[in-house]
């Protein structure tokens, strides 16, 4: 059984839950998500797989996940990046934010999410059971996409690139 990190408004921590339970009541918990660009400039985005729980087969960054309890945000981040997408690479914390989104089955995302950036040309090596497909894609070109298409991608993901665009241009 998966827990998170129940959190306030100022992420301190007020406990911790089974994952699924604090979804299903729309609890606050920690987050971690992961934006990858290529030295290019181009986004990294992977599709989540067909078992998942919530938002299968939708399109979203490169990986997000919920720190452990007792977990560092920036070991999750990395070890989330390499559990879902076989990847690892300088990570930096570029931001915070909280948002609440309500998904299919009754569910509800409401997390203070941790937003770290990287750099790296290297290609995925997808784990099935998290990703089913994987792209690099440009700001301007997804965002059009996320317009014309928003059924396509996560809640989540679309708050984040709607809202935070500007602070996600990744620093070396």
């Amino acid at each position: 059984m998966e827990y998170v990190v129940l959190v306030d408004e100022q992420d301190k921590e007020m406990g911790t839950m089974e994952k699924l339970q604090a979804h299903e009541e729309g609890r606050l918990h920690r987050a971690i998500s992961v934006f990858i660009f290529n030295t290019r400039g181009e986004m990294l985005l992977q599709q989540r797989a067909a078992g998942k729980y919530h938002s299968a087969l939708l399109w979203t960054n490169a990986c997000c996940s919920h720190p452990r309890p007792g977990e560092r945000v920036a070991d999750a981040a990395h070890r989330r990046l390499q559990e879902e997408m076989g990847m690892n690479c300088l990570l930096n914390e570029a931001f915070s934010f909280t948002y609440k989104a309500e998904l299919e089955h009754g569910l509800t995302e409401h997390e203070y999410d941790h937003v770290f950036t990287g750099i790296t040309d290297a290609h995925p090596a997808l784990n099935p059971t998290e990703a089913a497909a994987w792209r690099y894609t440009g700001i301007t070109e997804l965002q059009d996409d996320i317009a014309e298409q928003p059924g396509l991608y996560t809640e989540w993901f679309k708050i984040c690139i709607k809202e935070h665009v500007a602070k996600l241009q990744p620093r070396n």
